[in-house]
């Protein structure tokens, strides 16, 4: 088994009409074993900027408080909220700097940049970008990800129906990897707020 299928997962992010949408499963395990199912996977940066994070749940914690920390010194020095693409940069420089020893995760951040236009984008564990315009998957379950997104995405959807769209693929795809799975956390942002919930999903 590969380190990064080590604790299972399973991220998506979507982009909608001016909004985006973001997901994960909530299993945490040890291979096969369960060992927490609300295990949190997305990270708000930001009112309009998230980062989810799949593979090797202990690098991806500390990732994470890496970079908040240089998020907080930025903001201190510039005074406003770094642009998703300025921080798909720094995530990307970041991982970069530590390729002879990586940090085993795959990073998914989605955000709305300026004029309220959703940005999203993944990259592998030594910082090499993918953007899409339509949506990105990360985790054990991102082959049937792919499959589930494909069939069910539409350009220009609406909040509500980005949220149905995000729900069904997410549910029906961990479904299929033992890995990953027990319900789902989905947060759907619009220029004017920010719709957390928290799906059931099978609970074997």
């Amino acid at each position: 088994m590969s380190i990064f299928e080590y604790n299972g997962g399973a991220i998506i992010a979507m982009v909608g009409k001016n909004c985006f949408a973001i997901a994960s499963d909530r299993r945490l395990g040890v291979q096969l074993q369960t060992i927490a199912t609300d295990f949190k996977k997305i990270y708000r940066v930001s009112d309009r900027l998230f980062l989810g994070l799949s593979g090797l749940a202990t690098d991806a914690q500390t990732l994470f408080q890496r970079l908040m920390f240089k998020h907080k010194l930025y903001q201190l020095r510039e005074e406003r909220d770094m642009k998703p693409e300025t921080f798909a940069s720094l995530v990307s420089a970041i991982l970069y700097e530590k390729r002879f020893g990586p940090y085993f995760i795959q990073p998914v951040i989605a955000g709305l940049g300026d004029e309220d236009k959703p940005f999203i984008c993944t990259m592998d564990s030594i910082g090499a970008k993918e953007l899409a315009k339509d949506f990105v998957v990360a985790g054990t379950a991102s082959e049937s990800l792919y499959g589930a997104c494909e069939a069910m995405f539409k350009p220009d959807m609406e909040p509500e129906e980005l949220f149905e769209t995000v729900s069904q693929a997410l549910l029906s795809s961990v479904d299929r990897d033992c890995l990953s799975g027990w319900g789902g956390h989905i947060y759907v942002v619009t220029p004017t707020e920010v719709k957390e919930r928290i799906l059931k999903g099978r609970m074997d």
